[in-house]
């Protein structure tokens, strides 16, 4: 999967969240200062050539939706991100954000939690 520009990342975001828009409606969805509609319809283009929106003609405009779940593209870029950043060990990733000072005992607590229940899932599958 490719990866998308912070810029097409905000927009593919509001149409996840929308469902399907116009450009209107994205550009009200996206915070100040609102980018010009000729800058969000082109990297909305940009999307639907890397396959990732689909549109319906209306009239003479566009009804935009997403054509990529957005569960499929975090998955994918946390993927990449692994590779990238902890060496593709995923070990090594809640290593990193255990050993984080910012994270309070009780979201450590809630990750263990969520750690144990999968692994729990796991073993039951087995």
């Amino acid at each position: 999967m490719k990866e998308l520009t912070r810029a097409e990342e905000q927009i593919i975001q509001v149409l996840w969240f929308l469902g399907k828009a116009f450009v209107k409606d994205i550009i009200e969805r996206l915070p100040s200062p609102k980018p010009a509609y000729n800058t969000v319809s082109t990297i909305v283009r940009i999307l639907e050539k890397k396959g990732f929106v689909g549109h319906e003609a209306i009239g003479k405009t566009h009804l935009y939706r997403p054509l990529v779940a957005k569960e499929d593209y975090t998955q994918a870029f946390l993927k990449r991100f692994v590779k990238n950043y902890f060496d593709d060990s995923y070990q090594e990733l809640v290593s990193f954000f255990a050993k984080d000072r910012n994270l309070t005992v009780s979201e450590l607590e809630e990750i263990l939690a969520a750690l144990g229940e999968e692994i729990r899932k796991q073993k039951e599958e087995e």
